[in-house]
């Protein structure tokens, strides 16, 4: 390490990212940060086989904070899906950390609460939108969620929403999502179901 300062100055992140990665006490990359972060900041969609825990999640917002670099307008620039309120919280919670010196803003919204707190987080302006699928889809159709300025989508844990059963919900979203975008998949295991939907989700993916 004489040479860096940072191992995550390989990446060409900007310094805010950096600056906050150090604050946040990461010293290494784990090897999907090595592997993904440079093909998803070059643009490409990207399927990544990773189980929880090992820096996944830094792994794709990452890119996206240095894809946004500010705030800009009120409504979402990025998509991350998850299937669970805790896997959105956490994502939510690491997105805000690692863009602390950044003004991008992360919106989480998931079901189990009212949804009048997460409406008026909307209404303030978004740049990140973490959400599960189905509370997505209910402000969606209340008129809540303006997708057109969507360019990155990420599906985190591809694997457990099949298994919970989130294909159709996912597949509305994908109808009514901007079609020129980039995807990126994470899944803890490769299965037949994640296999066949990474063929209609990506295009050539990593």
């Amino acid at each position: 390490m004489e040479n860096q300062a940072n191992p995550f100055e390989q990446f060409k992140l900007n310094r805010q990212l950096l600056d906050a990665i150090a604050d946040a006490g990461y010293t290494e990359p784990t090897p999907i940060q090595e592997q993904a972060i440079p093909l998803a900041m070059a643009g490409h969609d990207v399927l990544g086989i990773a189980q929880t825990g090992t820096g996944k999640t830094a792994a794709f917002v990452l890119p996206l904070l240095m894809k946004l670099k500010y705030a800009q307008g009120a409504d979402p620039r990025a998509l991350i899906l998850a299937p669970t309120r805790e896997l959105v919280m956490q994502i939510a919670k690491a997105a805000e950390e690692l863009g602390s010196h950044t003004d991008l803003r992360i919106v989480a919204l998931y079901g189990g609460v009212g949804p009048k707190a997460q409406i008026e987080a909307l209404r303030q302006g978004v740049d990140i939108l973490v959400t599960t699928p189905q509370r997505f889809l209910d402000l969606y159709a209340k008129g809540e969620i303006v997708l057109k300025h969507i360019k990155t989508m990420v599906l985190d844990e591809a694997d457990k929403m099949l298994d919970m059963g989130f294909m159709p919900q996912i597949r509305r979203i994908l109808e009514v999502i901007p079609t020129k975008r980039q995807n990126l998949l994470f899944s803890a295991t490769f299965q037949e179901k994640v296999e066949k939907f990474s063929y209609e989700f990506l295009e050539f993916p990593m």
